[in-house]
C-alpha cells in the first residue's frame, strides 16, 4: 500500500528491499494504467517519463532482467513504450513474444486465420452500431473499445460483444477496464511471467499491472516474488499504490536499492 500522502508503505517498502537483493531479479511490467495512465485514446498513451526512465536503469544493472507484458501488439507496445533494446517484450497477454534479435514471428494456422477473421468482424459489426465505440486488431486477436462512448452505449456493446464472441467456438474471451478482448491463441499473463522467469533465471520476480487479465500474472507469483496492484479493485497482489504516479516512485525506490546492491552491468 501507499500512504494517504502517496509515500511509500513500510511493507512495500520492505518488499522492495527484499526483491533487490535478489541473485536475479525480473522487473516486468504492465504498460497501460500501470507505467502509463490509462487515456481516452488507447494510441495516445505513453510511459510517464520517470518510469521509463527508471525502467531504463534497471535494465542496465547486473544480473537484472526487464521486461513489458501486455494485452498491447508487440509492435504497438514498442511503438508506445520505447523499450531499452535489452527489455523482453510479451504481447497480446502473451500471445506474442519478443525475446531477442532473430525471434520467430507469430503465425497462425488456416483455421485459427479463419477464427479471427469472424471475430473480428463481430467486433467491427458491433463499432458501426455503437458511436463511440473502437475496434482494434491484433496478431491474433481483436478488441472492442468503449472508453470514448457513452456509458450506456458501452455498456450495450460490451454486452453483445461478450455474448457473440463467446458464441464463436475456439476464441479466448476477456472484459477488461473498458474493453472487451478476444484471442485465438489461448494464452495469459501468468503463463508470459513463467516464460520470462524461465528464460531469464530469474530468483525473483516483481510485476506489476492494473486490470483484471494481470491477475493472472499475479497467481504464479512465489513468495520470494513481488506483485503489486496499481489502482483499486481486488487483486492477488500483496501490495498495492494508487495510481501509475506512484508506480514511478515504486520503480526509483528499486532503482536505488538494486543499483547499491548490484552496480552497473559489465
Amino acid at each position: 500500500m501507499t500512504d494517504d500522502d502517496g509515500a511509500l508503505s513500510a511493507d512495500l517498502a520492505a518488499a522492495l528491499e527484499r526483491a533487490a537483493a535478489a541473485e536475479h531479479l525480473l522487473v516486468a511490467l504492465d504498460f497501460d494504467g500501470t507505467m502509463a495512465p490509462l487515456v481516452d485514446r488507447a494510441e495516445d498513451a505513453r510511459a510517464l517519463p520517470r518510469s521509463a526512465a527508471a525502467l531504463a536503469g534497471l535494465a542496465k544493472l547486473r544480473a537484472t532482467s526487464t521486461a513489458l507484458i501486455s494485452g498491447r501488439a508487440l509492435q504497438t507496445l514498442r511503438s508506445l513504450a520505447s523499450p531499452e533494446e535489452q527489455t523482453l517484450l510479451i504481447g497480446s497477454h502473451g500471445a506474442e513474444t519478443w525475446t531477442g534479435p532473430g525471434h520467430a514471428p507469430l503465425e497462425l494456422d488456416e483455421q485459427a486465420r479463419d477464427l479471427l477473421a469472424s471475430a473480428t468482424a463481430v467486433v467491427a459489426g458491433i463499432v458501426e452500431t455503437h458511436p463511440g465505440t473502437s475496434l482494434e486488431e491484433k496478431p491474433a486477436g481483436a478488441v472492442l473499445h468503449t472508453r470514448t462512448a457513452a456509458p450506456e452505449t458501452a455498456a450495450a456493446a460490451a454486452e453483445v460483444a461478450l455474448r457473440e464472441l463467446h458464441a464463436l467456438d475456439g476464441l479466448t474471451v476477456t472484459e477488461g477496464k473498458q474493453v472487451v478482448e478476444c484471442s485465438v491463441v489461448h494464452s495469459d499473463k501468468g503463463q508470459g511471467i513463467e516464460t520470462l522467469r524461465s528464460m531469464t533465471g530469474a530468483t525473483a520476480v516483481l510485476f506489476a499491472g492494473d486490470d483484471v487479465t494481470d491477475e493472472d500474472a499475479m497467481a504464479v507469483l512465489g513468495t520470494a516474488d513481488v506483485g503489486i496492484k496499481v489502482g483499486p479493485g481486488p487483486s492477488r497482489a500483496g501490495y498495492r499504490v494508487n495510481a501509475p504516479e506512484q508506480m514511478q516512485d515504486v520503480l526509483e525506490t528499486l532503482l536505488d536499492l538494486r543499483f547499491a546492491a548490484t552496480g552497473p552491468a559489465a
